[in-house]
């Protein structure tokens, strides 16, 4: 009876170290953190190199287009800190001035680098009601 105790102990102790292992490997390589821009910009050093999806808003003329290309480079603002965003692709319509948006990139020392299609933007007078037909005139 005790041999057979030990061998089921080890069997889901093997299973155990196995399927940590898995779990360990998977969730390390696909991390990425959710962050807004004032977070990341406190302390660059230590989000440089790491997958995120940077949160903010796009400064006021200064988004630059190469001529005859799909070159974006733009900054990007959230409670007084910003950083300088490059992309390269097709951006969303509604990407304008002060839209709201979501980068999916990583933060270099040059600036935030933007993946492919990674520029997602929010149009927030689309989803606000009318001020005219809320205030009853």
């Amino acid at each position: 009876m005790a041999q057979k105790t030990v061998k089921i102990g080890v069997t889901a102790l093997v299973l155990g170290l196995a399927l940590g292992g898995l779990l360990w490997s998977t969730l390390s390589e696909g991390t990425e953190y959710y962050k807004h821009v004032d977070e990341v910009m406190t302390n660059p050093a230590q989000w440089q190199g790491k997958a995120l999806q940077l949160h903010g808003f796009v400064v006021r003329d200064s988004i630059l287009r190469k001529r005859d290309s799909l070159e974006y480079v733009f900054e990007i603002q959230n409670k007084g800190q910003s950083v300088r965003a490059r992309y390269t692709g097709i951006v969303p319509d509604t990407f304008k001035d002060d839209s709201e948006v979501v980068l999916k990139g990583r933060l270099q020392a040059d600036g935030f680098h933007v993946e492919p299609n990674g520029v997602m933007a929010k149009c927030p007078s689309k989803y606000e009601p009318n001020k005219s037909a809320a205030s009853g005139s």
